[in-house]
Order: structure tokens, then C-alpha cells, then sequence
């Protein structure tokens, strides 16, 4: 038995990918949503395939590394929505490479988007979320629970994003509010394309998760009874990777 979804989402890296899944899937469970990426282009495509289905669509493109980005995001969202009831933290960003060849850079990018934001977003949101005993979702990744040679600094972000959701759980069960990670494997998205292409691996979809297989995943934990929580739940591809091309 599932209870309804109602009220009023927020998703970020709406614009693509698990997050654009998502937003389809609440839509369709009759949610309201707040959309937000960093590309405006393919936020407003998003939108259009939403169409007119939602009470209330905002759509609001923000740089989530960027300090002005996360204040004029939690400025929107503060003045024009009267409520709030899941929290979605689907935005990402991957550099690859092992701890000898990786820059400066591509640590505090990683860590401005993966780990701060999220931290940010979901502090200024509880105010609202408290009040409407709502719901926070980390979509972080399998890298969150294992790390790889060339993935350490990614990692190592989805590591602490992993015991940020745990802290934030421990704070905010006693105020009705749940909070879930999920941890997608291999999954086909734009980020998962650069990722073969690094490591050499034929990029093929029918060996990988769906973007639609996570999102189904988000909607049935959070339409769980309120008797129940979902805290961390695993998801990865049925079939093994192709294997690497020859010569790497």
C-alpha cells in the first residue's frame, strides 16, 4: 500500500538525466514541481514535455557552484512557494581522473556541487519541509559506497554526502520529516557516456540502468506509508559492463 503524493517538489539537475526522470514521474503522480539546472535550454524543453499537468511549474536555471546561484534559487523558492514537500538532490558533477593527474579545480568543483549545495539547499529548505512533514532525496551513486582509482575526489564527495543524509536523518525524523539516498549504479546518462569513454568501454544501453528504473525507485520509497521510512536503497544494472575495448 502506497499514500499519495501531493504538494509541491523541488529538483535539482532537473534538466537531464535521473533528475529529469524524476520530475516526469512526480508529475504524473499529480506533484507540483520547481525545476532547476544549469542549463535554462534544456530545463525549458523539460518543461514543455511537462506541459500544463501541474497545478504550479517553476522553472529557475542556477549554477549550484556558485554561491549567487544557491541564493537566488533559495530566494525563489522561499517567495513563490507556499509549501514544500520533497527536496530531490539530483544534480552532479564528474571529473575523472587518479589523485596524481587530478587539478585543484576538479576537487572544488565536485565539492561545491556534490556536497556543499545539497548541505546549503537542504538547510535554508527544512524550515518548509518541517512544516509540511515533507521529504529530502540524495541521489548519490555506487561511488558512494565503494571509490575507484580514478573517481577518488568524486567519491570521496558522495562519501560525505552519504553521512550528511545519516546527520540530517537523525536530526529531522523527530519533526516527521524522511530522508532517503539512493545509489544508482551504471545508469545511462550523459555523465555515464563520459565515463565509457574514459575507461575504453563500448557505451550500450541495454546494459544499464534507465533513468526511469531510478526514478520509479525515489517514488515508491517516498510514497511509502508514513509508518515507514526508506533510508539508503541500492540500485544497480542486471547486466555486467561491456568489457573494455581492445588495447586498453
Amino acid at each position: 500500500m502506497t499514500a499519495p503524493l501531493t504538494g509541491v517538489a523541488v529538483i535539482t539537475g532537473a534538466s537531464g538525466g535521473i533528475g529529469r526522470a524524476v520530475a516526469l514521474a512526480l508529475v504524473a503522480h499529480g506533484m507540483s514541481l520547481c525545476l532547476t539546472g544549469r542549463d535554462s535550454g534544456k530545463l525549458e524543453r523539460v518543461a514543455r514535455e511537462i506541459g500544463s499537468r501541474p497545478a504550479q511549474l517553476l522553472v529557475h536555471g542556477a549554477d549550484l557552484s556558485s554561491d549567487d546561484g544557491i541564493r537566488g534559487l533559495v530566494e525563489r523558492v522561499t517567495s513563490e512557494l507556499r509549501r514544500l514537500d520533497v527536496l530531490v538532490h539530483a544534480a552532479g558533477s564528474l571529473r575523472l581522473g587518479n589523485v596524481e593527474d587530478a587539478g585543484w579545480d576538479d576537487l572544488d568543483e565536485q565539492y561545491r556541487v556534490n556536497l556543499r549545495a545539497p548541505y546549503l539547499l537542504t538547510k535554508a529548505f527544512l524550515p518548509k519541509l518541517k512544516n509540511s512533514n515533507g521529504q529530502v532525496v540524495f541521489v548519490n551513486s555506487t561511488a558512494g559506497l565503494v571509490a575507484g582509482a580514478d573517481n577518488g575526489a568524486y567519491a570521496a564527495m558522495k562519501h560525505g554526502l552519504r553521512s550528511l543524509a545519516g546527520s540530517i536523518r537523525d536530526h529531522v525524523n523527530q519533526y516527521g520529516v524522511r530522508v532517503l539516498s539512493v545509489y544508482p549504479g551504471r545508469t545511462a546518462t550523459p555523465m555515464q557516456e563520459a565515463v565509457h569513454l574514459f575507461e575504453g568501454r563500448r557505451y550500450e544501453l541495454p546494459n544499464l540502468l534507465q533513468p526511469s528504473d531510478v526514478a520509479d525507485v525515489i517514488v515508491a520509497a517516498i510514497a511509502l506509508p508514513r509508518t515507514a521510512e526508506a533510508t539508503d536503497i541500492t540500485v544497480r544494472p542486471m547486466k555486467k559492463p561491456s568489457p573494455l575495448k581492445s588495447g586498453q
